[in-house]
């Protein structure tokens, strides 16, 4: 691979890049990157920190591996050099002061797509826009990588900005807020750092997550919690865990529960087939409904991965000149696939397998006994119909004698949460999965 092929590759990449993303995510995530050098097996670019390298892998991993080559493992053949440049412990203190923040244009109100999953936490976050500090504060929202969470801290960012225009408004990330800290610490300057925070209107705060065992860096942050909480401003904070399962300090862990937590699901198939055709539709990319239906049913537990999907088919398709069809999906998408068991599962046959497991009447199951054992088989048996079942929501609650969607939802919750602790009902649950496989 010669260094001008691979420079030229790593251009052609900037300019497909340019044109699917805002100019101010260009700015912040791409432009600092800068090409080094390359080998027979790999190119080399250096990124400004480990933020904008995760980024880049996170985001747009797919992407690269239509301009580069991979190694022999399937990982790509890219080595990222983290500068050892002070530019940037430099330019931290100005975005701390600068109090107007850009966000992600695509990152909407308008731009989510709604679903019965994920309908209660965009209104939450609704509310909190429209009378920031006093409808639910903070506001907690939890759920697994890639549901929505970055995009509902920057809705509120940009409905604020748009219609509350005086409010002060600071969206960053927990390792941002803690490498500003650092910073501020190493310019002798935390008084100005803790001053800006602190004379905040609104604090949006993602992946609190980076926080834990962290312990100077959590005091400094619960401080300024506990100062924004008590002059009525509004907190949101996102996490991909719950705050009573997060190793933070009962202190913290107490702050964030006082307000309301809500939970991102995972979106159902309706829901995700939306997803494909909006962003589709925002690149300018036809993708037919039935290669929409084919994808949302193969990828289902990350929206990231969605919109992964359609930007790789859209950039194959368009560099070479074809159609897009369901074939061509599957071929090119196809180690992004989730396969669930080949055997047609349906309600009945989980409801046949709990029963013969928990040695309990799929008609009680079915029922409205409230016995523990009885309870527990029933959100056993909802908790899989929701994973292994692609039917709506609501079509499946009715299945368990009439059940709503919400009952089902909060019963697919309640055992996710349990089987992480408890090793009797993950091993119950393994056996059910695998009698339904036969």
């Amino acid at each position: 691979m010669s260094t001008c092929t691979s420079y030229d590759q790593w251009l052609q990449f900037l300019d497909f890049i340019k044109k699917q993303c805002s100019a101010i995510e260009f700015q912040n995530w791409f432009s600092p990157i800068k090409f080094l050098n390359s080998t027979d097996e790999s190119i080399e670019l250096e990124v400004p920190n480990i933020f904008v390298r995760e980024y880049l892998l996170d985001n747009y991993k797919e992407t690269l591996s239509l301009f580069f080559p991979k190694k022999n493992n399937g990982d790509l053949a890219i080595n990222f050099v983290i500068s050892e440049s002070q530019k940037r412990t430099k330019c931290s203190f100005k975005i701390i002061q600068k109090p107007k923040l850009e966000f992600n244009r695509q990152y909407t109100f308008e731009n989510f797509i709604e679903g019965p999953s994920n309908q209660f936490v965009k209104s939450a976050a609704v509310g909190v826009a429209n009378r920031p500090g006093k409808s639910f504060n903070p506001l907690f929202i939890h759920g697994f990588v890639g549901l929505g969470k970055t995009h509902l801290l920057h809705g509120i960012g940009h409905y604020i900005q748009k219609n509350h225009k005086k409010i002060k408004t600071k969206y960053i990330t927990t390792e941002a807020f803690i490498n500003d800290l650092v910073n501020n610490l190493r310019n002798k300057s935390v008084d100005k750092m803790k001053n800006f925070y602190r004379n905040l209107d609104v604090f949006l705060i993602d992946d609190i997550q980076f926080l834990q065992n962290r312990l100077n860096f959590e005091e400094e942050f619960c401080n300024t919690f506990e100062s924004l909480i008590n002059q009525n401003k509004q907190i949101v904070i996102s996490s991909d865990k719950p705050p009573s399962q997060l190793k933070l300090s009962d202190r913290m862990i107490a702050r964030m529960e006082c307000g309301l937590v809500t939970y991102l699901e995972m979106p159902e198939l309706e829901t995700r087939v939306a997803i494909i055709q909006h962003k589709a539709q925002q690149k300018k990319i036809n993708i037919p409904n039935n290669v929409a239906f084919f994808i949302a049913q193969h990828i289902y537990n990350n929206i990231r991965q969605l919109e992964g999907a359609v930007n790789r088919l859209g950039a194959y398709c368009k560099l070479m000149n074809l159609e897009i069809t369901e074939a061509l999906a599957e071929n090119l998408l196809s180690e992004m696939f989730e396969y669930k068991p080949q055997t047609k599962i349906s309600v009945e046959s989980i409801l046949k397998s709990v029963s013969n497991v928990f040695e309990i009447k799929i008609s009680e199951i079915k029922g409205e006994s409230r016995k523990k054992e009885i309870a527990l088989a029933r959100q056993v048996a909802m908790y899989l119909a929701k994973d292994l079942i692609d039917e709506s929501l609501m079509k499946i609650a009715s299945s368990f004698g009439g059940k709503t969607h919400s009952t089902l939802l909060h019963a697919w919750k309640k055992i996710s949460e349990k089987i992480k602790i408890d090793n009797t009902l993950q091993k119950q649950i393994q056996i059910i999965k695998k009698n339904l496989e036969k």
